[in-house]
Parts: structure tokens; sequence; C-alpha cells
């Protein structure tokens, strides 16, 4: 509660004068204030109006704090031209309220009431802030495809409730349920949010149209949203899953493998990294349908590991888009002659991109590919296809626009200022450095 007062507290500050850089000092602030609280790994902890944390809530609340403090650091182009700078500040705390409540509810309703409301300022953020005018389109797609099927979720949750008498999410393991029109309704909202493949066609238009702060905020957290709530409500849905798990499993490694081709036809840097996003979620729903261990811990930490990774992929797109003013592969060519000291960033990002070692997602990975070859070994030919492609449009989209012939038609032109090099340090830092500190993630189920 305390931490929502915090964020709460911080919207008078708009009313005052080139407090742009104050908001996210107070932000890193309250990081590291979150950071060093107890937790108790087992159990949910610092219980207290209908609130409560256990490691998964945790580890995705952090990552939350700390992607919305990097969005305003991305930002600076707004408060440079003041282009609506304090109202986009506001948008973005009542967006981080939205996430942080969402993932510290204990009671359902609420975390359903959150995990919509976190809907309205991110439209707001692509509407008000995007580049292009399809962006009104592209927030039609997002909102029309998560309100779709938010209504079955709702009355799911309003039968669940009609049974057990509780909304309390930790007291659902004591029941358990057949009922197939159920099952779907309560997991396709958050299929669809993570995005499964063909249900996918909303991110790739939604982070195309999006500001910076927008596509971030996407990749890091929104799609976050479906794996957390695939882990909460697969407790009750266990010998369901077990039936029909195969189906979204099979789905998702075909859809991950198609997606990864797609990946080898985009000529434009967002939509390449967009498509990738659907990719690693395609293995995410996967590692949580085989319902055992390995699967729900790699599912989760390819989560905060593709959150940080993937957020830093879309702030080195837009650093060259602030400079040649287009995002396509055939504009942004032979980078290194102009920047040479991001291409190691270039480099650094995407190597996390591909699961190289040392970083969170090549955990993940591991222990994703793991749980399903123990589910079933024929999985085996997909993720390969998977691991291998991924590397293959990482390598595609470095080697294209750090390598080669620069466009002869950039005149103007500076390099990377020390802003966005802290930037992508902090990206970097923690997905590199949680791989130390893994143990902690490791012991949470």
């Amino acid at each position: 509660m305390k931490f929502f007062f915090f964020i709460l507290f911080m919207m008078p500050l708009f009313f005052l004068k080139n407090m742009f850089w104050m908001v996210q000092m107070m932000l890193f602030l309250m990081m590291m204030m979150f950071m060093m609280q107890p937790m108790n790994l087992m159990v949910f902890s610092n219980l207290g109006y209908m609130m409560g944390c256990d490691i998964i809530s945790f580890g995705l609340i952090l990552l939350s704090i700390w992607i919305c403090t990097l969005m305003i650091m991305a930002s600076e182009n707004l408060f440079k031209v003041n282009y609506y700078s304090d109202i986009f500040l506001l948008n973005i705390l009542l967006l981080l309220i939205m996430l942080y409540l969402t993932f510290s509810m204990t009671n359902i309703l609420m975390f359903y009431l959150f995990f919509e409301g976190s809907l309205i300022p991110t439209l707001i953020l692509i509407l008000g802030w995007g580049y292009q005018p399809e962006r009104i389109q592209a927030g039609l797609y997002l909102l029309f495809y998560t309100l779709f099927v938010s209504l079955p979720l709702l009355l799911g949750l309003f039968f669940i409730f009609d049974k057990t008498n509780t909304m309390m999410m930790y007291m659902y393991k004591f029941y358990s349920s057949n009922s197939l029109i159920l099952y779907l309704s309560m997991i396709l909202a958050f299929l669809v949010k993570m995005p499964m493949y063909f249900v996918h066609l909303w991110l790739p238009k939604a982070h195309v149209e999006a500001p910076i702060s927008g596509s971030m905020i996407l990749a890091g957290i929104m799609l976050k949203l479906g794996g957390y709530g695939l882990l909460r409500v697969m407790l009750i849905f266990q010998s369901m899953t077990m039936n029909l798990g195969l189906i979204f499993i099979v789905i998702s490694l075909l859809g991950g493998f198609y997606i990864s081709l797609k990946c080898f036809c985009q000529i434009g840097m967002k939509s390449l990294i967009a498509y990738s996003s659907v990719a690693h979620m395609g293995m995410v729903i996967s590692g949580i349908m085989t319902l055992n261990y390995w699967g729900f811990m790699g599912s989760y930490i390819l989560m905060i590991g593709h959150g940080l990774c993937s957020s830093g992929m879309f702030c080195l797109s837009n650093i060259n888009y602030e400079r040649l003013g287009s995002r396509s592969l055939f504009i942004n060519k032979g980078m290194m002659n102009l920047m040479p000291s991001m291409s190691l960033w270039w480099f650094l990002l995407m190597i996390s991109n591909m699961a190289a070692p040392r970083s969170m997602n090549f955990m993940g990975e591991v222990e994703l590919i793991n749980s399903l070859v123990s589910w079933s070994w024929l999985t085996m030919m997909m993720l390969m296809m998977i691991s291998f492609f991924s590397a293959g449009y990482s390598l595609y989209l470095y080697s294209y626009s750090q390598h080669g012939g620069y466009n002869l038609n950039l005149y103007s032109f500076y390099t990377g200022v020390s802003r966005e090099y802290l930037l992508l340090f902090l990206h970097w830092f923690p997905l590199n450095m949680l791989f130390l500190k893994f143990d902690y993630v490791m012991i949470w189920f």
C-alpha cells in the first residue's frame, strides 16, 4: 500500500515546472525501496487490503517500475520540444499504478479490474504520442482484441465465485474445474494478451505505431500480464490442461516457428522486434501448458528476461529513428561507420535476444526446452527450429543495420549521448547480472 501512495503523491509534481527528471529520480528511489523490502519466497508476504506479494508478483512489479523509469529516460525528446510532457508523465504514473495493483492483488476480481484498466493509459500513449495516422487503427486493434475476450473472463470469475464463495487466488488450489467453456473463457483473455499465434495481429500494429515509451511498456510489461494471469489460474484447471494443453502447445510452437520465418521478411526494425516477441511468448505459453516445475520456472524467467531485452531493442531502434527519421532497414545501414560505440550495445542486446549464455533469456530457454522435451520428445524439432531461427533473425537485424555501406544522403549526424548509453546499460545490466542470482527464482514454486 505504501508504494501505491508513493506513486499517488507524485502526481502533484506535474503542476510544477521542469519536474520531468525529478519524477524519474523518485521512481529510481521507489525501485530501490521496493527491492530492499523483506520477501518470503514460498508464500504471499506483505498481506493487507486485498494486496500481497509472492516471488512472481515481486519480480514483475520490479520490472514494471524499472521499465516505467526507463520510459521517461527514453522519451527526452518530448521534454525537449515540450510536447505535452506533463500529461505524458501523468499517463505513465497512472499506468504504473495500474500495473502495480494488477500484480499485487490477491483478489482475482480486483486483478481483472486493473488488468483491463492498464489498457487505457497504453491506448492514450499510442493515440496521443504515436507517429503515423495508422495509430488509430492500431489502437482499435489493441482495444477490441482485448475487450472481445475479457467479458468471458469476467463471467468465468463470477461463475467460480458462485462455486467457491471466495475470490482469493490462493484459495483456488482447493477447487478444480472440468468445464470446457469455463476453461476457455478463463484462459483466452490471457492468451490474447500474451499473444498466442492466431490472436497476435494486434501486437505488430500496436508496436509499429506506438511511440518509444509505448513500445517499451507493451514489450516489457503488457505481454507479461497474460503470462502472470495464466500462472495464477492454472491452479484451477490442472486436469483440463492435462487433456487440452497439447492443442495450445502445438499452436504456440508451430506459430513460433512460422513467426520466426516471418521475421526474415520484415524490412522495418520495429516490426521485426515485435514479431520476435511473438515467437518468444510462444515458448512461454508452451512452458506454462506443460504444467511442470521447469516449465513454470522457465516461463517466469524468460518473461522477465524478454521484458528487459525487447525493451532495450526498441530503445536502439528509436535511437536510430531519431537520427534518420526512418526505421526501414534499407536506410538504417552501415551504422557502425557513424555510431561505432552504439554498435557494441546492438551486439550485446542482440546476443541476449538470441539467448546466448549469461542472459536471463538463455536460462529461461534452457528450462523451457527441458520442460517441453520431458513432456514429449517430439517438441524437440520445433524447439530446435525456433532457437536456430531466433539466432538467425537477431543476426540478420544486427548485420543488416550495422554493416555495409551507409546512406550518403545523411548530412548532419551525431553519435549517441550519455543518456542513451545509460539507458541501454540499465536494460542490459539487470538482464545479465540477474543470471548470477537465479537461485531465487528457482525455488519459488
